[in-house]
């Protein structure tokens, strides 16, 4: 029965919903057989009505409705069917938590996989990447489709393979380095990717629109400069704040005053810091920023002697990420760790353009609706927000503001004590891995057990079990950020995972929380944990299979009893309880973390404790909120509890996410001037890659390169050292002719003559040499200055973006400056590439070694 859309825009697809459920009651009759017939059917249904997708939607939906079923023993609510139509018409699906995201995205993908073109489902980390996709193996396994993972640890070879699977799970970074590096390919069969046709982004805010301010760049390694790094970071400890420099918070960026340049030159013996010829400037900004900006245990921590950048969206790791232009090396020369050589940007695209390059685009999160403009200025996506499955009853209490941090943290961790002693699970959400640890260290203090989850790697790993516990009674969890993680905080805790966790640990022999508690004894045997930590050695036997068997029943029975019995206590108590300790820069950080209670119609709490102090407070709050508090003169230890205050931190937060798309929207259009010169390059590289007769494509260069420097030789009032340069350039004989008295046109006419003639003999000479030479050689020349010229000119267009902002002073605007320059600079680099393919044809020698 349906139940479901108290409100538009979701009333126009009950229709639909209402003849997917009736098609899929009579999917139920199918045997597997059948049901895996249903793809071959629908894809010559789909072929011919011209690959329209929307005349086997419903077709589609049901067969898949029906493969979730037998492969999970799941029904897919209503409201997920419409999840899955929105994500269909190339919008984004607002769900909240635990309304099953995962299992939505799998009915679009599979309708729109029916065309043989190559869907992606893209998630944030790898984690949630191998998790879905071995979900999704399972169901598509009934309707005869591939499914592919693309992680991290994918090589090289694997990877051709899982793209060319019909469905491909993979994060945004694998899927954009790869596409980076198959434009770098110097042979077509090194390019693994199809072309873009349709992609899911699971956590679209997250992808989208956190991750989009900084682009993604494949780097080479220059020379190693320690001294610099080293000489600038001594300069700035002795520079101090407001004297020397001051900090502006908002654009993460440091100004030198006049006494902290004069500082600087005397240190270093120079003149004119600024000058252009002088490099110092840029490593005593860099060695500043390290110094005010990045901070040890909050951006980055150390890890094998390494700097380790934390995402600070989701405060997971990341391994292999370096900040560029100069940065992380100064952050290395700051905590006196050996200083690796600075990169150069080979090839770069920003999120916002390598999304854009699918045909169809849909994404699926928690939290868009504040973003909604940006998505559908930027991307054309709508953002739709799906009712809820059961009604939502969390409680948002209205924050708490202290005076002071110290008061701020002192109330939190009492609070988590009162918490602990009613037996009620708490989560509390940090912005950082040193606040984490902070309140960690009080909470010991106070001895209230709890669990760790930040960005160390002592912590990570225990993290599956960490977020397992979470929803159990009188469970305590600080975690740095929730966004991303893919688990469910469970009210009561989970029975299927906690029996799996518990299977796997005792077969690795694992001592832990769970295995030491004392539910397990009375459960098992002693000989039923014997047979399960010798697991590997008797697999073959198929009487233990069934014993192993029956073991998980035991044990995941008794675990719903155990757990259905702690939630009705916890939900008596209020549910889970969720404490923001600070406001995020975004209201969707934030809503993230407060949607981690009430998950499916169950009851929770939400409350942010928060002080002055706070970053968001100081930076952005303005005189607004100090002017409140002292109107209000409340006691420094008392709370303040004001429906006006919690309305200036609203407006702080607009503000803040206001001034970030701004941001993101200066990259996305700065990137729009490069990524328009990036298509260019990169589909003239294709057509050499793909190209078996590529001494055509050396003509055409040659013949433009002579227009061009005729169009010079002309303007010059035939200069005859512009002639010269052209005769030797295409390798001819000193000329007999007198070219002087000739015609532009007749000159042309008799070089591109003459050019045919040489490439001839060129030509015939090499393939004496050895056959298809020439063709190996035309190729290689063409792609390496290509690729050279393309890698010099993203250094300049980078100089550029940086310098171009000083043109607004003199009441210019930057970005029709930026666009005027790139073009020049494109255009010169174009010249470039034509004249010295040409001349490396032309006149370089081979030696054979026969």
């Amino acid at each position: 029965m349906l139940t479901l859309f108290p409100y538009n825009p979701i009333n126009r697809y009950k229709k639909t919903v209402i003849s997917i459920n009736r098609k899929y009651e009579s999917l139920k009759k199918y045997s597997d057989i059948q049901l895996e017939e249903q793809s071959t059917r629908l894809k010559l249904k789909l072929e011919n009505n011209n690959l329209d997708t929307n005349k086997i939607l419903i077709e589609a939906f049901a067969i898949m409705k029906t493969a979730i079923f037998r492969a999970l023993n799941i029904t897919l609510f209503d409201v997920q069917i419409v999840g899955a139509i929105v994500l269909n018409h190339n919008n984004i699906a607002e769900m909240k938590t635990g309304e099953g995201k995962t299992f939505v995205a799998l009915l679009p993908a599979y309708l729109n996989c029916l065309t043989n073109k190559g869907i992606h489902i893209i998630t944030v980390n790898d984690y949630l990447a191998e998790r879905d996709a071995n979900i999704a193996k399972k169901v598509f396994s009934y309707v005869n489709i591939k499914v592919g993972l693309i992680t991290q640890n994918t090589n090289i070879n694997q990877r051709k393979n899982e793209y060319n699977s019909s469905i491909t799970y993979i994060t945004n970074n694998e899927l954009g380095f790869d596409y980076l590096k198959d434009n770098m390919a110097i042979h077509k069969n090194n390019i693994i990717q199809r072309p873009f046709y349709y992609a899911i982004v699971d956590e679209v805010d997250s992808i989208l629109i956190d991750e989009a301010r900084t682009p993604l760049i494949i780097s080479g390694i220059t020379e190693v400069q320690n001294q610099p790094y080293i000489e600038a970071t001594n300069i700035s400890q002795s520079l101090i704040n407001r004297i020397d420099y001051t900090i502006d918070e908002k654009l993460k960026s440091i100004i030198l005053t006049e006494k902290g340049i004069s500082n600087c030159e005397k240190i270093l013996k120079i003149h004119n810091l600024y000058d252009i010829k002088n490099p110092w400037i840029k490593y005593i900004l860099n060695a500043l920023k390290a110094k005010e900006l990045f901070l040890k245990n909050r951006d980055y921590i150390i890890k094998n002697n390494q700097i380790i950048i934390v995402d600070e969206f989701t405060g997971r790791i990341m391994e292999g990420r370096r900040w560029s232009d100069g940065l992380h090396q100064s952050i290395e020369a700051k905590e006196n760790i050996q200083i690796e050589a600075e990169n150069k940007t080979l090839a770069s695209i920003t999120y916002q353009n390598l999304f854009l390059l699918y045909n169809k685009l849909a994404g699926m999160t928690g939290t868009a609706k504040t973003e909604e403009n940006e998505f559908l200025n930027i991307y054309k996506m709508h953002v739709i927000s799906i009712p809820t499955h059961k009604k939502c009853i969390r409680k948002d209490l209205s924050d708490l503001v202290y005076k002071n941090e110290y008061e701020k943290w002192q109330s939190v961790a009492n609070e988590c004590l009162d918490m602990y002693k009613i037996g009620r699970p708490t989560l509390i959400g940090t912005t950082s891995i040193q606040k984490s640890e902070t309140l960690s260290a009080m909470l010991r203090e106070i001895k209230v057990p709890h669990s760790l989850l930040n960005a160390k790697p002592e912590n990570v790993s225990k993290e599956a079990e960490i977020i397992l516990q979470a929803g159990q009674k009188g469970s305590i969890t600080i975690s740095t950020n929730m966004a991303g993680r893919g688990t469910d905080i469970i009210v009561g805790g989970n029975a299927e995972k906690t029996t799996q966790l518990i299977i796997k640990n005792l077969k690795s022999r694992k001592k832990n929380k769970l295995i030491n508690s004392n539910i397990i004894e009375p459960i098992l045997t002693k000989d039923e944990v014997r047979l399960l930590q010798n697991t590997n050695k008797i697999e073959k036997n198929f009487t233990n299979r069934d014993k192993l068997a029956n073991i998980y029943i035991k044990l995941l029975q008794e675990y719903k009893k155990i757990f259905k019995k702690e939630k009705e206590e916890i939900l008596q108590l209020g549910g889970l309880y969720v404490i923001g300790t600070e406001r995020h820069e975004s209201r969707r950080i934030d809503n993230q973390l407060r949607g981690r209670a009430g998950r499916q119609g169950d009851q929770g709490t939400s409350r942010f404790f928060l002080s002055l102090q706070d970053n968001l407070f100081r930076i952005f709050g303005g005189n607004t909120i100090e002017n409140i508090i002292k109107k209000l003169n409340i006691d420094d230890n008392a709370p303040i509890e004001s429906i006006l205050l919690t309305k200036s931190l609203n407006s702080a937060q607009k503000k803040v996410e206001a001034y970030f798309y701004d941001i993101r929207k200066q990259l996305y259009e700065y990137d729009e001037v490069i990524n328009n010169q990036r298509k260019a390059i990169y589909n003239e590289r294709k057509k050499i890659l793909n190209s078996t007769f590529t001494r055509d494509c050396i003509l055409e260069y040659a013949e433009y390169t002579i227009e061009e420097m005729l169009t010079i030789y002309i303007k010059r009032n035939k200069a005859k050292s512009t002639l010269q340069q052209i005769i030797k350039l295409l390798n001819m004989k000193d000329n007999t002719k007198d070219l002087s008295k000739m015609s532009f046109d007749q000159i042309k006419h008799y070089l591109n003559e003459q050019l045919r003639i040489n490439y001839d003999l060129k030509e015939i000479y090499l393939e004496q040499l050895r056959p298809g030479l020439i063709r190996q050689l035309e190729k290689y020349y063409l792609l390496q200055q290509i690729d050279q010229a393309w890698q010099e000119h993203l250094d300049k267009m980078n100089l550029l973006k940086e310098y171009i902002g000083w043109r607004s002073y003199g009441q210019q605007d930057p970005l029709i400056e930026y666009k005027n320059e790139a073009f020049h600079l494109f255009i010169n680099m174009i010249i470039y590439i034509r004249q010295t393919v040409v001349y490396l044809m032309m006149r370089s020698r081979l030696i054979i070694d026969i």
